[in-house]
């Protein structure tokens, strides 16, 4: 009991905290199932995703901070999707009316969602980043994860490199969290991986049910390439920094922390 009993509630508590996906999966399956009346799934699955945000946030389940956070993230999610798609990266086969640019209006919270659950998590496990870095090196290193999600196509793909950096700047940052009263902890980089790893298993599931398709899933459906595990351990990086950095300076810690070697970043 004294293993099971803490992984129950760490999982228990991460659940929770993915409430927002879940939803989302939740209406893409259900357009798999049930002919939605009098529109478009695209359409259908927008509205939920409005309507859950509405109701976590009256009931208190997302704060507005956390409401504000999620928008920004729609936003840079929602423009990165125009951009792939308009490369060919992927498509939206469906039509429908809140279609913009070949992009459904609902993709961007996709990418809301990963903040949704950062926030949650944040929250629900008491988290405090320990050793995060000055934000003259964090800011430059998400824009520039966030820029090669767009230049490789037109340069050489950068992706390791800054990964490699990424180990150079969180190479002393770990994760704090409490399960049942108790401190553990754990690397920063870890971390990303295991988030982007449940990503990549989510994208496969999202694939699947057809939320959108790659150019080899067009006569069949298969299994989404090992190579998308990079991409979104990469993105979870964007994320993570942005909502860290964004937090950081809720608390007021500008000037402060940014003098100092080592901090800690709480809820």
């Amino acid at each position: 009991m004294r293993f099971w009993k803490p992984l129950f509630h760490f999982g228990w508590q991460q659940a929770l905290s993915c409430v927002f996906p879940v939803i989302i999966f939740a209406a893409i399956a259900l357009t798999k199932v049930v002919s939605i009346p009098f529109m478009a799934d695209y359409d259908f699955i927008l509205i939920v995703c409005l309507l859950a945000q509405i109701v976590m946030y009256v009931t208190g389940m997302e704060s507005k901070d956390e409401v504000k956070v999620i928008g920004v993230f729609h936003l840079i999610g929602f423009a990165l999707e125009v951009y792939k798609v308009h490369m060919g990266s992927w498509t939206y086969p469906l039509d429908g009316f809140t279609k913009l640019f070949g992009v459904p209006l609902y993709s961007g919270f996709m990418y809301a969602s990963v903040a949704s659950y950062l926030c949650q998590a944040w929250r629900r496990l008491d988290v405090h980043i320990v050793h995060w870095p000055r934000s003259v090196w964090t800011v430059p290193l998400g824009a520039a994860i966030y820029l090669n999600f767009m230049t490789h196509h037109y340069m050489y793909d950068l992706r390791w490199v800054l990964t490699g950096l990424l180990f150079v700047v969180f190479f002393r940052t770990s994760v704090q969290y409490k399960v049942l009263g108790v401190v553990r902890r754990m690397p920063l980089v870890l971390s990303y991986f295991l988030i982007g790893f449940f990503i990549w298993i989510a994208e496969n599931l999202g694939t699947f049910l057809g939320a959108w398709q790659y150019p080899n899933q067009r006569e069949a459906w298969s299994v989404v390439g090992w190579g998308k595990l990079s991409s979104w351990f990469l993105l979870v990086i964007v994320s993570f920094i942005i909502v860290a950095q964004l937090k950081h300076v809720k608390e007021g810690g500008g000037r402060q922390a940014d003098s100092g070697s080592s901090r800690t970043l709480s809820r």
